[in-house]
């Protein structure tokens, strides 16, 4: 009889699901950490890769699976894609360090959309790219050459809208706006304002409850309560060119008075 010979049964493969970190640290003599995390997800079929990188003076970690916690402090910074953040602390944490809460002047800059935010606090979704920002805001639209000031504003990177909250100033060359609520388009360079909104533009004053302007197109829509202040140039360089007419002749008549007198004397 011959010997029974058990097979082996073929454990089935599991579902890939890995993630592989890479991990560089570089300490100079004043301590200054620098870590590159390279995330490779690769589930089923496809593969999805993200860059980033964080910087700073002191740095704690937890690198438990699942419960990824990072604390960095002086001269924070992280860097993802074209986004540049810089902050006295930031915190990351979330799966694959999803999120960056941001404290300490916090300073973001974008060169590719043409961006430069300041704010007291931050928290950062880097997968979603929205940042909503806390304290005085001050966002500088290069791309538009427009200034916006809130004390809340939330920014997504994905559709380039920016929402603004609380003693809202939006500064342009010929035009200042000031209101409770706005909403900036960045791609159709539209402006929305509610909340007692008010617009000087090009010397015009305009107050509605809502107001509208296509920085583009140079027009402007109110609905509600409208009053508005037209600034009129010609009747204006006539009162100008009125009142000069005048001074001449007070100041012609007051040198003839002079050269009276100094004859008679």
């Amino acid at each position: 009889m011959l010997p029974m010979i058990k097979k082996r049964k073929r454990k089935k493969k599991k579902k890939i699901d890995m993630m592989l970190r890479i991990l560089r640290i570089n300490i100079n003599k004043k301590k200054n950490f620098l870590f590159v995390f390279i995330i490779f997800i690769i589930s089923g079929s496809y593969c999805i890769a993200d860059t980033f990188t964080f910087s700073g003076d002191n740095f704690s970690s937890v690198m438990s699976k699942g419960k990824e916690y990072t604390v960095l402090s002086g001269n924070a910074k992280i860097v993802s894609g074209s986004t540049v953040i810089n902050a006295a602390k930031i915190e990351l944490y979330g799966k694959n360090y999803r999120f960056a809460e941001c404290t300490g002047t916090v300073k973001v800059e974008d060169s590719k959309k043409g961006l430069f935010i300041v704010a007291d606090k931050m928290v950062f979704d880097r997968i979603e790219d929205i940042s909503r920002l806390e304290g005085s805001v001050v966002m500088e639209d290069f791309k538009n050459e427009v200034v916006v000031k809130g004390n809340y504003l939330e920014y997504s990177g994905k559709t380039e809208f920016a929402t603004v909250q609380i003693g809202v100033r939006i500064l342009k060359e010929d035009m200042a706006c000031r209101s409770e609520f706005a909403l900036y388009n960045r791609k159709s360079n539209v402006l929305d304002l509610s909340g007692l909104p008010f617009v000087s533009w090009k010397g015009d004053e305009y107050r509605a409850l809502k107001i509208s302007i296509n920085i583009d197109t140079d027009e402007i829509s109110l609905e509600g309560k409208v009053s508005g202040l037209i600034y009129d140039e010609d009747e204006n360089k006539e009162s100008n060119e009125s009142s000069e007419s005048k001074a001449g002749n007070e100041n012609k008549a007051g040198n003839e008075s002079n050269e009276k007198t100094e004859t008679g004397s």
